[in-house]
């Protein structure tokens, strides 16, 4: 009398990772997941690796989450992998503020995000 299995969130030959509570706005996350979309994950690593954004090295450990998602849970072959979806998200915003002149109070804003990579396999083509 157990509940029936969830189905999958992704199609057979993908898989997927998620990143939440980003120190970052997601306007600047967007710049670095719109690096990689659409490249091979080797392509993708690489530029990571070599970006001079602060956020590319968490953006980097998410792929690699994807990457390894793939391959040990789903079985599929990490040279035929590209960046299928790299979408980001907002969260939550932790409300700060600094006293300033006239008795006015100037609003500082720290907003957080959420990333979200799919990879899937494709067939290289001959």
């Amino acid at each position: 009398m157990s509940k029936d299995k969830n189905p999958r969130r992704v199609a057979d030959n993908e898989a997927m990772a998620k990143l939440r509570m980003l120190r970052t706005s997601p306007q600047k996350l967007n710049l670095v997941a719109g690096m990689i979309r659409g490249k091979k994950v080797e392509k993708a690593l690489t530029d990571l690796t070599f970006s001079n954004k602060r956020i590319a090295a968490d953006v980097k450990k998410c792929l690699q989450s994807a990457i390894a998602n793939a391959e040990n849970n789903h079985n599929l072959d990490v040279d035929e992998l590209i960046v299928a979806e790299a979408y980001v998200g907002k969260n939550l915003t932790m409300k700060r503020g600094r006293p300033r002149a006239r008795g006015r109070f100037g609003k500082i804003m720290k907003p957080f995000s959420e990333l979200t990579i799919k990879v899937r396999q494709v067939e290289e083509q001959a």
